[in-house]
C-alpha cells in the first residue's frame, strides 16, 4: 500500500458534507485498504466559518473555496455545495489545477453536464457523479458500466421522495395534497419551499441524467418535458384505485420505436398495482430499466438523506481514488449517437379523462365521435349520473399527446360537456 496519503478536498459541510466527513474519518483504515492508499481531508470549504462542526478540524476549515481548489495538491475535489454557481466554476477550476471531482449536483449536471465532461477530458481527470440521481441506489454506474454493451430502451422511475411520501400518503390515508404535504414538511422529508420537487424540477434534472447516459446522446434540463403533482386531488387518486392503479410522479425516459430519437419526460401517472413501482412507499426511490439483453431491471432504495447520499460520494471517492493511482481514468461522456429529442407532442401512451357532463341520452355517442374524429381510440368508458349532472371516465389505448390535446380542446367546446375535471397519464402496461 502506498503511505502517501491521496488529498480530498470538500466544497459544503451541510447534511451531505458532513456525513462524508464523518466516514471518511470513522472508515479511514478501511477506505485505505481498498484504494490502496490513505485518503486525506485536506480542506473544508464553507459559507459560514463559526458553525461548530464536530470531528472536523477547525483548521482545516476555509471560506475560500477557489483557493483550495487551485492549490495543486489536492487529488479529488468532492463538491456537494449545489445549484449552478459558484460550483459549476470551482469544479472547472478543479479540472484545470489537476484535481479529479466527484459531484452530487443534479441540476449542475443536467444544464451543463456536456461541458463539465469536456473539461474533465481536456484536463485528463474524472469527473463521477453517482450521488446526483436517487441518492445511495447505485444507477449511474450500472447504466454506463455494467449496460455498456447493452441497447437501453426505456428508464421509468421514482425519482423524488418528497413526492412518492406525498402521493403515497394520500393513497393509503384519503389524505388531500395540503395535509399529505404538512406531514411530508413535519417529517422532514419537505423543505420549506417544496416547489423544486413538487412541481418536478428536482425528478426532470435527475431525467436528464438518465435519459443522456441510457442513450449515449445528450439530453438538457430544457429538453424535459415536466408538470408537477400539485393538481392531483383525492378524487384523482380514489379514480385510479378503481381501475386497479396508484399514481406516481414519474420520470420517463424512451427511446423511439425506429430507434431515431428519444424523449424525456416528467409528470404524474397512473401505473397498475401489479407493477412492481406501484408498490414504492414512502420517501423511497425506484428505477425500472428496460434493456434489449438483460430484459428488465429494478433499482430499489433510500433516495436522498446525509448518510445514503454520502454513501453513493464515498463509492464514487473510492473509485476515483482508485484511478488516480491507476495513472487510469473512469468512463466519460458517451454521445455519440447525437439522437435528437422529440417534443412532448409526439409522445405515445394511454390516457385517462374525466369529463364533467350533461346527464341526457347522446352524450356518449358526441363524446365518442369526437375521440374518432381525433384518431384517437378508446378502450373502456365508465358513466355515472344524477340529478341531471353526470360523471364520464374515458380510458384511451395508446395515443399521441398531440392528439389527445386536440380532442380534449374539442371536447371541452361541446355543450353537453360541462367541464374537464382531470387528464391522466397511464404508464406502465
Amino acid at each position: 500500500m502506498r503511505t502517501r496519503p491521496l488529498k480530498v478536498a470538500l466544497l459544503g459541510c451541510g447534511v451531505v458534507g458532513s456525513e462524508v466527513a464523518r466516514i471518511m474519518t470513522t472508515h479511514a483504515a478501511d477506505l485505505a485498504a481498498r484504494i490502496g492508499a490513505p485518503v486525506e481531508l485536506a480542506g473544508v470549504a464553507v459559507r459560514r466559518p463559526d458553525r461548530v462542526r464536530e470531528g472536523i478540524d477547525p483548521s482545516l476549515v476555509t471560506t475560500d473555496a477557489t483557493a483550495l481548489v487551485k492549490r495543486g495538491d489536492i487529488d479529488v475535489v468532492v463538491e456537494v455545495i449545489g445549484g449552478i454557481e459558484p460550483a459549476r466554476t470551482l469544479i472547472t477550476t478543479a479540472f484545470e489545477h489537476g484535481a479529479s471531482v466527484v459531484s452530487a449536483n443534479k441540476a449542475l449536471l443536467a444544464q451543463d453536464g456536456a461541458a463539465l465532461h469536456a473539461a474533465a477530458e481536456a484536463n485528463g481527470r474524472d469527473l463521477y457523479y453517482e450521488a446526483a440521481v436517487a441518492g445511495a441506489i447505485p444507477l449511474i454506474r450500472p447504466l454506463r458500466e455494467s449496460l455498456a454493451g447493452d441497447k437501453v430502451n426505456r428508464v421509468l422511475g421514482i425519482v423524488n421522495g418528497t413526492t412518492n411520501f406525498i402521493l403515497d400518503k394520500m393513497d393509503s390515508t384519503g389524505a388531500g395534497y395540503q395535509e399529505a404535504l404538512d406531514e411530508a414538511t413535519a417529517l422532514g422529508y419537505a423543505e420549506a419551499d417544496p416547489t423544486a420537487d413538487v412541481e418536478g424540477f428536482d425528478a426532470a434534472a435527475k431525467a436528464a441524467i438518465l435519459a443522456g447516459i441510457a442513450f449515449h446522446t445528450r439530453v438538457r434540463l430544457d429538453d424535459v418535458y415536466r408538470e408537477g403533482m400539485t393538481e392531483v386531488t383525492a378524487a384523482d387518486i380514489a379514480s385510479a384505485r378503481r381501475m386497479g392503479c396508484t399514481i406516481k410522479l414519474l420520470a420517463i425516459c424512451e427511446r423511439a420505436a425506429d430507434g431515431e430519437s428519444v424523449t424525456a419526460r416528467v409528470h404524474p401517472a397512473m401505473i397498475p398495482l401489479t407493477h412492481p413501482l406501484a408498490s414504492v412507499r414512502e420517501a423511497y426511490n425506484a428505477v425500472f430499466v428496460e434493456s434489449e439483453a438483460a430484459g428488465q431491471l429494478m433499482f430499489y432504495g433510500p433516495g436522498a438523506g446525509g448518510s445514503p447520499t454520502a454513501s453513493a460520494v464515498l463509492g464514487d471517492l473510492v473509485a476515483v481514488c482508485r484511478n488516480r493511482l491507476a495513472a487510469s481514468r473512469g468512463p466519460g461522456e458517451s454521445a455519440y449517437t447525437r439522437l435528437p429529442v422529440s417534443p412532448m407532442g409526439k409522445v405515445v401512451t394511454r390516457y385517462q379523462i374525466s369529463l364533467d357532463v350533461a346527464d341526457k341520452p347522446g352524450v356518449l355517442a358526441q363524446v365518442a365521435t369526437v375521440f374518432a374524429e381525433h384518431g384517437v381510440s378508446i378502450d373502456t368508458v365508465r358513466q355515472t349520473g344524477k340529478d341531471g349532472e353526470a360523471s364520464l371516465v374515458v380510458v384511451t389505448h395508446r395515443a399521441h399527446d398531440a392528439a389527445l390535446s386536440g380532442t380534449v380542446e374539442a371536447l371541452r367546446n361541446l355543450d353537453t360537456v360541462r367541464g374537464v375535471a382531470s387528464i391522466m397519464r397511464v404508464e406502465g402496461e
